[in-house]
Order: structure tokens, then sequence, then C-alpha cells
């Protein structure tokens, strides 16, 4: 019997970058947070595999600032 996992890209041998793919597959686009959250990884891990991903192709990294609302405190 064929092993079918054999024939699994090596891109995505990690459960995170397979985590992050199925995420993407049903998603068409996921904020970093969301995906830290969903994937429960630290930023570094997370930002690690997604650079991995990137490289090879497989996801488009689109960077943005996102301004959080801040208060301005009246003394």
């Amino acid at each position: 019997m064929k092993n079918y996992f054999d024939d699994l890209n090596k891109a995505f041998e990690s459960r995170v970058r397979l985590g992050i793919m199925s995420v993407l597959m049903v998603n068409d686009s996921v904020d970093f947070g969301t995906l830290k959250e969903m994937l429960k990884i630290t930023d570094g891990n997370l930002a690690s595999h997604i650079a991995a991903l990137e490289k090879l192709d497989y996801v488009k990294v689109n960077k943005q600032f996102v301004v959080k609302n801040l208060t301005h405190l009246m003394k």
C-alpha cells in the first residue's frame, strides 16, 4: 500500500505551515493576530513560518501599519 505522506511537499511537513495553508484555503486573507491565535503559537514562530512560505511563493504578505484607537487623556 502506498504511503501518501511520502509525497507530501516538504514545505508543509510542519504543523504550523500546514495550519497556515489550511486557514488560507477557506479565507482569502487573514491578519497576523488572528492567525497567531488560531494556531496558538508565538509571534516569532509564526513570522518565521510565514517568511518561509512567502519565500517559496505559497503566500503573499501585505504589511501595513494599523493604528489603534487612542484617547488623549486631559489633565
